[in-house]
């Protein structure tokens, strides 16, 4: 069959071309069959004309197998068209339908031709490898929600804990008038500092939550434009806190396609987490290259250890600032969710000098 397709061509033709050759060779088929069986009735016609029976038969012969020449060729050609043009293809979709079904995405879809089938099966092929990195994206966003909702638990158990120790001695010894009132009003105000580290807790979840409907707003923005604003931004930050600051940039191109907003927020972000960290000095990189526009931020401190580097983006990981008590652990996560919605992503490591340097990148080509 193979050959025939070759042969014939049938694989570089649409379905109503190889549909149009596969019609014309069959008329030419079935005329060339009715051909022969005009002279062959003629011949009956003539060797019979003086027979006892006469020969009035070869004419009812003559359209009955006229009438199955034409059967027999619509049936041989329709059973060719299908195994040339579509048996294949719909086999292949029927099976990745039934995969799909499976939730089972790991395979290829492949049809070699060039005809509407094989764009039927390129289009399916596009729509599962979607489904595949919507599938990953969604058990990646599980996998954090799952380590989200256990570091927020560990976090709890001990302010609870602690509550729990300080009702236990006052329903203990109250009673008894075994606590003096300087004493309560102390248990009081630890129990009140806790309470209000909790309600940082659930107000950092309740944002945390938010963020998965984070909408993303694209526009074109003047590259120069862009970067002054985020610079006005970052040099306030560091003003606040007398750190100096200063700031380079580096362009193949003019123009962005980004989220002006969802990029500043990352930002101004990163730009306290450099502060916070730094000696004395913060400087901001803002580069643009290959369509990706990169943000990076490098202090002047001490720099990262082995196990912060690692778990710097975690979700309520305070590390060693020295407002680590008072930090929420949520600024660097928060910068890498929106880079990752952005369809981009965030590093953090150190710099040649010692200092942390922290990147983050956001897709910003333009398409023509």
């Amino acid at each position: 069959m193979e050959k025939v397709m070759g042969y014939l061509r049938l694989n570089n033709m649409t379905i109503l071309q190889s549909f149009i050759t596969l019609n014309s060779l069959y008329l030419v088929f079935v005329l060339t069959a009715i051909v022969f069986e005009f002279e062959w009735a003629e011949e009956m016609t003539r060797r019979f004309a003086s027979h006892p029976y006469g020969n009035d038969w070869v004419l009812t012969v003559q359209i009955a197998a006229i009438l199955l020449t034409i059967g027999t060729g619509l049936v041989l050609m329709a059973s060719i068209f299908y195994k040339l043009k579509l048996k294949k293809p719909l086999e292949i979709l029927m099976n990745a339908s039934e995969k799909i079904s499976a939730n089972d995405l790991g395979f290829h879809i492949s049809y070699d031709s060039r005809d509407e089938m094989s764009e039927l099966c390129r289009a399916f092929e596009k729509m599962r490898s979607q489904l595949e990195s919507n599938f990953k994206a969604q058990w990646r966003l599980n996998e954090e929600r799952k380590q989200l909702n256990a570091i927020f638990a560990h976090d709890l158990r001990t302010p609870l804990s602690i509550m729990k120790g300080y009702i236990e001695v006052v329903t203990t010894y109250l009673p008894q008038k075994r606590i003096s009132e300087e004493k309560l009003l102390d248990i009081i105000k630890t129990m009140e500092m806790h309470i209000v580290r909790m309600e940082r807790y659930v107000e950092a979840m309740n944002s945390i939550e938010k963020l998965d409907n984070f909408p993303i707003n694209k526009q074109i923005i003047e590259i120069d434009a862009l970067i002054n604003f985020l610079e006005d931004g970052a040099s306030r930050i560091a003003d606040q806190c007398g750190k100096s600051f200063d700031s380079c940039r580096s362009a193949d191109s003019t123009k962005l396609f980004i989220d002006k907003d969802l990029v500043m927020q990352v930002s101004e972000n990163l730009v306290a987490n450099g502060v916070r960290y730094a000696s004395s000095h913060v400087k901001v990189h803002y580069s643009v290259r290959n369509g990706i526009f990169s943000i990076t931020v490098t202090d002047d401190g001490s720099g990262f250890s082995e196990e912060v580097v690692g778990k710097a983006v975690l979700p309520f990981y305070r590390g060693e600032a020295p407002d680590a008590n008072e930090n929420k652990g949520l600024g660097l996560y928060i910068c890498k969710i929106l880079c990752e919605k952005h369809q981009g992503f965030l590093q953090v490591a150190n710099s040649t000098r010692g200092g942390g340097k922290v990147t983050a990148s956001f897709f910003c080509r333009i398409d023509k």
